[in-house]
């Protein structure tokens, strides 16, 4: 039986193995040269992708220059959480259609999590289902809108998943905001660098059953020079 490929929102305490502690000399923010412009019905984003993260980063742009992407939908959106799109299962769907099941046929995209990466507001995530490696999905994504954190909020959170917040990390989380709660246990491979204010208008949509929005907010999706 397939799966609903969706955000888990964890209440129990993780235990996370140090094999899962990807560890990079260089700053992951600073890396990376691919970008690609994401072309909605609501406006222009663009994302960079990041080279400490060369498994989804390789997938992702394989996806967009096969033209996958393109007149999907953004098919789940929570205002304060993420906007998550790239079911295939979303093109052409029918108006009240459940999404969030597609691309459970394609392999699973093995977990490259980053204690230096975090879920700040923009950053550019894989998806998955419940499998116990945390692999990602194929093709699922979703982009950050979060919120500010609290000191507190914080604190617990790293409790929770045996993490350790730098300074500058907890600033970030506490002036621009995010979704901590999902770091390392999702993988994060990339970062909007223009279009903040598009993923703001995306959460705020008029939605229906399963955080669907209303109104269709379409794709479209190529590579950057």
């Amino acid at each position: 039986m397939k799966s609903k490929i969706i955000l888990f929102l964890f209440a129990a305490c993780f235990t996370i193995s140090a094999a899962s502690f990807a560890q990079t000399a260089k700053n992951p923010y600073t890396e990376g040269k691919s970008k690609v412009k994401i072309t909605t019905s609501m406006g222009v984003i663009i994302v960079k992708l990041y080279d400490s993260t060369p498994l989804h980063r390789d997938n992702f742009l394989k996806l967009v220059k096969q033209g996958f992407y393109d007149s999907l939908l953004f098919h789940r959106v929570i205002q304060g959480f993420m906007i998550q799109g790239g079911d295939p299962n979303s093109k052409n769907a029918k108006d009240g259609e459940m999404l969030g099941m597609g691309g459970g046929d394609m392999e699973r995209i093995p977990a490259e999590f980053n204690k230096n990466i975090i879920h700040k507001k923009g950053a550019l995530c894989a998806a998955r289902d419940g499998n116990p490696t945390k692999a990602s999905s194929a093709c699922q994504f979703y982009l950050v809108q979060g919120k500010p954190s609290s000191e507190s909020e914080l604190f617990s959170i790293e409790q929770q998943n045996g993490i350790t917040y730098t300074p500058e990390q907890k600033n970030t989380y506490k002036t621009i905001g995010g979704v901590a709660f999902l770091d390392m246990n999702y993988t994060v491979f990339g970062e909007v660098v223009s279009g903040l204010d598009v993923i703001d208008k995306i959460a705020a949509v008029k939605k229906g059953n399963a955080d669907r929005p209303v109104q269709n907010v379409m794709m479209k999706m190529e590579m950057m020079k």
